[in-house]
């Protein structure tokens, strides 16, 4: 059942010695005296349905720990003895001196409680609803959307440890399969095969002996009359792993090689499926996850947050972060989010937009862009000025016009000539460049979206170096978003937080 706080006071209450130590306006002296109004106990009532049995500890210390457990960058163990040792704890928590605490896992079992419920995201709406009652963001239209790297917690393996580890999961996880004979070549105490990668015959022949054995149990699993759900999630990420970086060299004989090539959604880790590798850029490439937050760049509170594969574009989440906006938006973003799908789903909602264009693709290097062609009622001038029509199909060619052209070098490459396309996407990068072309719109960008990087480097600080602490995307999700909602408990304290009369004010 759960558990709710006394209001009885004792003669040993932390408050009742160290209320003098306790700097005011500070988180501290804020959760000893609103934790119960910011977290209340009713609101977390459905985790424990039951009404008999022994009393949880109390969801708004529980809620109240985490908070501080995130602020400082702690883990489940750091913060518990915080709670037993720390006098700003015990005060914050409303604990007397002598209060024990809690285990570590009180935390986990929360954590998982929570993120399993039907209100998974149930803190960040309770800090919205503060931010809603302060009215902090009252007639503050502009959003910047926006995400950033983070780490995993789990090494990155390669084929062969994959391999091998989820074998032997499968072993563990079925007992029937433990029958199926192993193949000789591989010793599967150890974590990765001992070869000599050098020699290509016998990476060749352990991949194979690997794969052989994968296929062998996945194929004796197939007659298996019922599964649970972890051991059908154990054998398809053995299937996964055991295709996505392997191709066949001989199918009469059996020979797979590692693939000269990375899937597209690569799995990099049995111990997290959810990980991925990332790339914000060409030269940059992180394993792990995309935080994505949506910030109101002048107060600095993050209106949405969430977390992702690495490998999901930033566009594909923009909707997302914009769903619970009640009013028309100014979203600024950067060439991430340039895409006709995102500006199609802003303009539907009556969203403005200031998004920066992608680059242009040339097709000689330093050469003309399709931006040095004049484009007009169906018309289109090349840089030479030769005038073609654009076809039904949106084809424009310059064919008949290219041989012999002076500036043919700086325009194409092609045998036969220059034939642009002109695709819906198309007119919308034509648009979208006109529109970020003006300097007013330039400059009020320039102004606004590095507001965002600030955030994320402060939201960075409390992940131990930008890597997350947990395994899977729910886990991972439901820590981004308590960060990002402890993120905008520190901006509205900063401004002034407190309650008047039943209700949240700011003081500023």
């Amino acid at each position: 059942m759960l558990g709710t706080e006394s209001d009885q006071a004792h003669l040993t209450a932390t408050e009742a010695f160290c209320s003098s130590l306790i700097e005011p306006g500070s988180i501290y002296a804020f959760l000893a005296e609103h934790r119960r109004e910011l977290f209340p106990d009713e609101r977390f009532r459905h985790l424990y349905p039951s009404t008999t049995g022994r009393p949880s500890i109390p969801a708004s210390r529980v809620l109240a720990v985490m908070v501080l457990q995130v602020l400082e960058g702690l883990s489940d163990t750091e913060a518990t003895e915080q709670v037993r040792y720390n006098l700003r704890w015990k005060y914050a928590l409303g604990l007397d001196l002598e209060d024990p605490g809690f285990h570590p896992t009180v935390l986990t079992y929360w954590r998982r409680r929570i993120a399993t419920s039907e209100t998974p995201r149930l803190i960040g709406e309770l800090v919205a609803e503060v931010i809603g009652a302060t009215g902090v963001l009252k007639g503050k239209t502009k959003r910047v959307v926006d995400s950033t790297v983070l780490a995993d917690a789990v090494a990155t393996q390669d084929t062969m440890t994959q391999l091998v580890a989820q074998i032997n999961r499968v072993r563990r996880l079925i007992p029937e399969l433990r029958e199926i004979p192993l193949s000789p070549a591989i010793d599967y105490t150890r974590a990765k095969p001992a070869i000599d990668y050098r020699d290509e015959e016998a990476v060749v022949r352990t991949v194979s002996a690997l794969v052989a054995d994968a296929t062998a149990h996945l194929a004796h699993a197939e007659k298996l009359a019922s599964l649970t759900e972890p051991q059908t999630e154990a054998l398809g990420l053995l299937g996964l792993v055991a295709g996505q970086d392997v191709e066949c060299v001989d199918a009469k004989e059996g020979r797979w090689r590692i693939a000269r090539r990375v899937a597209t959604d690569r799995v990099i880790s049995t111990v997290d499926p959810d990980a991925r590798h990332v790339h914000k850029s060409r030269a940059r490439a992180i394993d792990g996850y995309k935080g994505h937050v949506a910030v109101e760049p002048d107060s600095g509170i993050v209106t949405a947050a969430t977390i992702t594969k690495g490998t999901v574009p930033d566009a594909a989440v923009a909707s997302e972060l914009l769903r619970d906006e009640d009013g028309p938006r100014t979203v600024y973003g950067d060439s991430a989010y340039a895409t006709s799908e995102v500006s199609n789903e802003l303009a539907a909602r009556g969203h403005d937009e200031v998004i920066k264009p992608r680059p242009l693709a040339m097709a000689v290097p330093g050469g003309f862009t399709i931006d040095d062609f004049v484009v007009e009622e169906g018309w289109v001038s090349c840089p030479q000025g030769h005038r073609v029509p654009i076809s039904a199909k949106g084809r424009a060619s310059f064919v008949k016009h290219c041989t012999g052209c002076p500036l043919r070098d700086r325009c194409t490459r092609s045998k036969r000539g220059r034939v642009l396309t002109f695709t819906p996407a198309t007119w919308h990068a034509i648009s979208q460049r006109a529109h970020f072309g003006d300097p007013a719109v330039r400059l009020d960008y320039q102004r606004t979206r590095p507001n965002v990087e600030r955030i994320h480097a402060q939201l960075k600080r409390k992940l131990s170096g930008a890597r997350l602490r947990y395994l899977g995307l729910v886990r991972n999700r439901l820590h981004f978003e308590l960060l990002c909602a402890t993120w905008n408990l520190k901006v509205l304290l900063r401004l002034g937080l407190t309650r008047v009369g039943g209700g949240w004010v700011l003081a500023t």
